[in-house]
């Protein structure tokens, strides 16, 4: 397993938590975003820099993504895309999307697009709560261990 961070919109607080795993755990972070990004030195923790423009972090991340990988994102088509490889995705406010919900996050959030471009105001979401950092924090210790008991027997 390899854990690729969408990260131009990632949380700060997002990345610490994913540093400390990281260095726990030993498993290969990269962190792929449109700008340099400074990350604790450490030899599974890297960065890839990809050019700007739409969804150009999100297109290489679903090229390089393989089965069993992890993506954390908050972008629905990403996720999409992402579980359709095989991998798994996790948003940073710690909820996993999976193949059963993620048709439903892509029409509601086609839904938010167009009130929005005809001019309606729907907000942006909320700030992140510590009570999502606990569950994003929580739901990847327990996707890290699942990772490793499942390389282990095998």
């Amino acid at each position: 397993m390899k854990i690729w961070v969408d990260a131009d919109a990632c949380p700060a607080v997002i990345k610490e938590i994913l540093y400390r795993a990281a260095k726990r755990t030993g498993i290969d972070l990269v962190l792929v975003a449109n700008q340099p990004l400074r990350t604790p030195p450490a030899p599974n923790i890297r960065t890839l820099q990809v050019g700007s423009g739409f969804d150009i972090a999100d297109n290489e991340i679903v090229r390089r993504v393989t089965a069993g990988d992890l993506v954390i994102t908050a972008d629905i088509p990403l996720a999409a895309d992402v579980i359709a490889k095989g991998g798994m995705a996790l948003n940073p406010r710690g909820e996993l999307y999976s193949a059963d919900d993620i048709r439903a996050r892509l029409t509601m959030r086609d839904f938010m697009d167009t009130l929005r471009a005809s001019g309606i105001n729907t907000g942006g979401p909320p700030a992140i709560s510590q009570a999502d950092r606990k569950s994003f924090a929580d739901n990847l210790d327990r996707l890290l261990a699942r990772a490793a008991k499942s390389s282990s027997a095998g």
